[in-house]
């Protein structure tokens, strides 16, 4: 009997990895991403002074320290995907709402823009799994599992020129004040990373260069995919990129 795929998002703790493992030692196709917030941060973020613990209200939770390394072990296998969750609610006048309703805290923080340096530092910087296994969590598993390989997730003849030129040495500090999007606050500041683009390139064109961005609006373009999983879409499925 076939089972259809199944995509577990933001898993943040090892009780759910132990899970996903028992699942994939059945031969189930079960596939599972982690976020960096649960590599990097823990429930030790919430000791912070005032209403600061805000910052750090998203879904799933926080967890205790120690799931950090499972969820590093987890991505040199079993884990396949590491994503964001990105939601850019600023702390002042959004975050804010909360200050008398937990319930009204938006739920979300930002991330997209580190993603590469706090997997990149962690992963291969940490000695914790290759560079090779870095491109297939943040570029070539993901076009695969929803249907974008090979147009999008690897350097090929026929594939989109999509590229990032990587310096595996320049080294960062993290913080809100070098941030280019408007969010108020980072979730990673003071995090000190080993490795950061230098050059960003959509079909051809570039993106983004030396930190700052040289796009146009209106470069975006939907493109035709395959279902989860590499199997062929009906006409006209489309996502965008």
């Amino acid at each position: 009997m076939a089972h259809a795929p199944v995509y577990i998002v933001h898993l943040s703790c090892n009780d759910a990895l132990e899970k996903v493992r028992e699942a994939r030692d059945r031969g189930l196709p079960v596939h599972a991403e982690t976020c960096p917030q649960y590599l990097y941060l823990s429930l030790e973020n919430f000791e912070v002074p005032g209403f600061e613990g805000a910052k750090y209200v998203f879904t799933p939770p926080l967890r205790e320290k120690w799931h950090q390394q499972k969820l590093w072990e987890g991505l040199k296998n079993d884990l396949e995907v590491v994503s964001t969750d990105h939601c850019p609610f600023c702390f002042k006048e959004q975050k804010e709402l909360g200050k008398d309703d937990f319930t009204k805290i938006p739920n979300g923080g930002p991330g997209i823009e580190h993603r590469l340096s706090l997997v990149y530092s962690g992963g291969v910087g940490g000695g914790r799994f290759s560079v090779n296994r870095f491109v297939e969590l943040v570029s070539t598993t993901p076009a695969r599992l929803f249907g974008l390989y090979p147009r999008k997730g690897t350097v090929a003849v026929g594939s989109d020129a999509d590229l990032v030129l990587f310096d595996p040495q320049r080294r960062e500090t993290i913080s809100a004040a070098g941030q280019h999007t408007k969010c108020d606050y980072n979730l990673y500041e003071g995090t000190e990373v080993v490795g950061a683009p230098e050059l960003v390139l959509l079909r051809g064109q570039v993106l983004v260069e030396n930190g700052e961005l040289a796009a146009s609006p209106g470069v975006g373009r939907f493109v035709r995919r395959a279902r989860f999983g590499g199997r062929l879409a009906p006409e006209g499925a489309a996502v965008a990129t």
